[in-house]
């Protein structure tokens, strides 16, 4: 769908206006390529001129009036109904421009600070937020735990008017650049493993806490390894009391795999549609022919195409009350394995368009499109994994939507 058709398509002619004004900024201020490979994602940030490039992309955003639309104005945001940055969000991603960096801030630490945070919390935190001036991390998975995320071992323990963190998270986007971090952390070693968890809001600068960068398959990296010892934060970083970390956690949970609203807007990766694939298609070649010419090609692309439509319908769906009646939390529970799910096979069947030269990249003076599809694949598995790896998820939508037993 163009600009143009999104604006007819709007509710009304303030919203229509609205879509053409956006269309417009972007067009006017889209950053131009920087001369050095961008991240796909906030999960491969690794090196400073990546994050301050993207960092200053924000803020510009911010600024312009584009991010936070939908958050409360006395606390750095828009005042505006969510429409409003709908329209931004389909046209950023439309044209093609660069994510917003502070991912974690805008999607998950925001939402849930804004839904349960006190009005001196909210006033602390959302600014540095929406800005970007303040960057967030996530301090959930350890390197012992896998996705047994109640299983936490990091310990809080409380002293006077601090609480003394010592352990281990690992997969840490951002570790490296990050000013504060949501941290789960086990406060009662007694009790049930669910009911003696606790959630912080950490500083990152705090002595005892260091980060160690991890390099991944692409060479890349993105994640870091944040260590705990003896760091000493202040008692007012808890979230909500003690032993109400396993809840706050899935509420934040909520809003990283989009089952409940609330997000700042922006996106938060570079994303390829079913049309630049299609794209590719064109230029690939099967049998000295255009790959798009064969059947079985056209038939995926087809597959594909379906599919995209699919979840973008769903999102619509899914705002219709009557539409979701049956089962109302199937489409926000399946979201996130949907989406992740897709673009990873979409993606490796980028690949199989390439036949040999799919074994090439980055660097490659041959490569097709300078080794993108190839690095795109490999990141694709990060959001399988980040957030309830796909076989949690299915997990989730078998219990949770179709009610079958755990056992």
């Amino acid at each position: 769908m163009t600009t143009e058709q999104a604006a007819l398509n709007a509710d009304t002619p303030e919203l229509a206006e609205f879509a053409l004004e956006v269309a417009d900024w972007f067009r006017a201020n889209k950053p131009a390529d920087p001369g050095f490979l961008l991240p796909e994602s906030f999960m491969e940030v690794g090196t400073d001129q990546q994050f301050t490039f993207l960092r200053d992309w924000q803020r510009k955003v911010y600024e312009a009036g584009y991010l936070g639309m939908a958050w409360p104005a006395e606390y750095g945001g828009g005042g505006l109904p969510q429409a409003y940055q709908d329209i931004v969000n389909a046209e950023m991603r439309r044209q093609h421009v660069p994510f917003m960096p502070n991912t974690i801030g805008l999607n998950w630490a925001g939402p849930l600070i804004l839904a349960i945070g006190s009005d001196d919390i909210k006033r602390r935190y959302i600014p540095g937020i929406l800005s970007a001036d303040d960057i967030w991390c996530q301090g959930f998975s350890e390197p012992d735990q896998g996705s047994d995320l109640a299983n936490s071992q990091t310990r809080a323990v409380r002293d006077g008017d601090y609480y003394v963190i010592n352990g281990s998270k690992i997969w840490t986007s951002l570790g490296t650049y990050a000013k504060y971090m949501i941290l789960l952390a086990r406060t009662d070693p007694k009790a049930p493993r669910y009911q003696g968890l606790s959630y912080f809001l950490v500083p990152m600068d705090t002595p005892g806490i260091e980060t160690r960068s991890i390099r991944k398959l692409t060479g890349e990296y993105g994640f870091t390894q944040t260590f705990f010892n003896n760091a000493r934060i202040p008692a007012d970083c808890l979230m909500g009391k003690e032993g109400e970390g396993w809840k706050i956690a899935m509420l934040t949970l909520t809003f990283e795999r989009s089952v409940t609203g609330g997000q700042a807007g922006g996106i938060s990766r570079m994303a390829h549609s079913v049309a630049d694939i299609v794209d590719l298609a064109k230029r690939s070649r099967r049998d000295g022919r255009p790959a798009l010419d064969d059947p079985w090609v056209r038939d995926q692309l087809v597959r594909f195409i379906t599919e995209e439509q699919g979840d973008r319908l769903c999102d619509a769906r899914s705002k219709i009350e009557a539409l979701c009646s049956e089962r109302p939390q199937a489409i926000g529970l399946s979201s996130k394995l949907r989406v992740t799910e897709h673009m990873r096979r979409l993606y490796q069947f980028s690949l199989a368009l390439q036949g040999a030269n799919a074994a090439r990249w980055v660097g490659d003076a041959d490569v097709v499109d300078g080794g993108k599809w190839q690095r795109a694949y490999f990141n694709s598995f990060s959001a399988t994994i980040g957030g309830g790896t796909s076989q949690i998820q299915a997990n989730i939508i078998g219990e949770r939507v179709l009610g079958l037993p755990k056992d």
